[in-house]
């Protein structure tokens, strides 16, 4: 008889001692977008735009994302998995903590920009009710690429 197991996680905001981190998760995730610790730090400055960081633990720091608030929108900047720790379910789940947190804060719609060669998290993104709205010729570069725009409307 198979057992079944459910996924057991923790999902919290991050803190500025987090950034290490969240660092080190991003370096080991190529398709992450690499920021700088300046750029980690402006997270948790008291500055707009506002943002979000979210960290999911299982037995330790297994994933996290970062938004920011832009008017009724939300833009999801950045978001990475341990590789030890993929396909558990665990973007999904950091994923829609963000939707949940962006609908109890009234915004209309979240959106993301992704390397068109990013197949696992396009898939992520449209399991999720995320649609394709466009593109952006040549966004990314090393190696030069077209970014797909994915929106969900709230």
């Amino acid at each position: 008889m198979a057992r079944h197991f459910e996924v057991q996680v923790h999902i919290r905001s991050a803190t500025a001692v987090d950034i290490s981190r969240m660092m080190t998760l991003e370096h080991d995730a190529a398709t992450a977008s690499h920021w700088s610790a300046e750029q980690y730090k402006s997270i948790f400055s008291q500055d707009p735009p506002n943002r979000l960081a979210l960290l999911l633990e299982e037995d330790g720091v297994q994933g996290f994302l970062v938004a920011r608030e832009i008017g009724d929108e939300w833009e999801l900047e950045n978001i990475a998995v341990a590789v030890s720790a993929r396909h558990r379910g665990f973007g999904m789940e950091i994923l829609q903590a963000l939707v949940k947190h962006a609908r109890e804060h009234g915004a209309r719609a979240l959106f993301l920009e992704v390397r068109e060669s990013n197949f696992a998290a396009r898939a992520l993104y449209e399991k999720c009710n995320f649609r394709v709205a466009g593109t952006r010729k040549r966004y990314y570069q090393n190696p030069s690429e077209d970014a797909v725009i994915y929106r969900l409307n709230l």
